[in-house]
């Protein structure tokens, strides 16, 4: 028996993707893992087997048809169109770019710079996609949001710890009030117990999420604290919670992901902010 839906589905990128967020909460599970694991990847999705797929985003070959059927497409083919053309749209040489410095890796007469190739080429990818995810109008509520708060307060801890740190450096040299939530000693809680709704929290996390991460997001909105997520998915434990939510899909290189694209938007949200307090006086 077939699960299409009647209505033609979108054949644009966004579109795909607001329809997933609409139907985020009625998707069986399963599908929902797909989901996340297709916004996340959308070049795996896009150039790779159903079988490889399916076997990263770990499900049955059959699962990423049923998924695709659901969404009303015709199969995993049809649904890998509209991932195609984004990726043709934005980043046209992403793929060969990796699959050349993997070459260079494994030639041992290459070493140590081919590897320095590698990230390199892996930030410009993660900061090419950024431009084009992340909107100015995304960027200017964010950084209202922050420029008039009374204290930030910033988590993400472990991987994404060096950027809740650069947060704290960045928005106190220009005169924001910043709390830095490192969870030593497994204070993370007492650290936020002063947050009030005239204060903003600025919570980073990506997938594997960080549970005390999570919990203190959930634990401050239900206070009524205003929350900017900064994550990878819409799919995100955070994403619930998110007054404002920014999306970074940092680009990989041997199974490592880098923070070029999250440290360059906590960069523009830091002066941004300090440039709005300065214009209010």
């Amino acid at each position: 028996m077939s699960t299409r839906t009647s209505e033609e589905p979108p054949r644009d990128f966004d579109g795909l993707k607001d329809l997933l967020i609409s139907r985020r909460e009625s998707l069986p599970r399963r599908l929902v893992q797909v989901a996340a694991f297709a916004l996340e990847n959308p070049d795996e999705v896009a150039f790779g087997t159903v079988a490889s797929v399916a076997a990263q985003a770990k499900v049955q070959p059959s699962t990423l048809i049923r998924f695709a059927q659901t969404l009303g497409y015709a199969g995993f083919t049809d649904l890998q169109d509209v991932f195609r053309a984004q990726l043709k749209s934005h980043w046209p040489d992403y793929r060969e770019r990796l699959a050349r410095i993997g070459d260079r890796v494994n030639d041992r007469r290459d070493g140590t710079s081919g590897l320095l190739d590698g990230f390199a080429e892996t930030a410009i990818a993660s900061i090419d996609r950024l431009r084009h995810t992340v909107s100015t109008a995304e960027i200017d509520r964010a950084a209202t949001l922050l420029a008039e708060a009374d204290t930030i307060y910033l988590i993400g801890l472990r991987r994404v710890f060096p950027v809740s740190s650069y947060l704290a450096y960045a928005l106190a040299k220009i005169g924001c009030r910043a709390v830095l939530i490192d969870n030593v000693a497994a204070l993370g809680p007492e650290q936020l117990i002063g947050a009030t709704a005239k204060d903003v929290l600025v919570a980073v996390s990506f997938s594997p999420y960080a549970p005390i991460t999570v919990e203190l997001t959930t634990r401050a909105a239900e206070r009524g604290v205003p929350v900017i997520a900064i994550t990878d998915s819409p799919f995100s434990p955070l994403s619930s919670n998110a007054t404002i939510q920014l999306e970074v899909v940092e680009a990989d290189f041997a199974g490592f992901r880098s923070l070029s694209a999250t440290l360059a938007l906590a960069m523009a949200l830091a002066v941004a902010a300090g440039a709005r307090r300065e214009a209010r006086g």
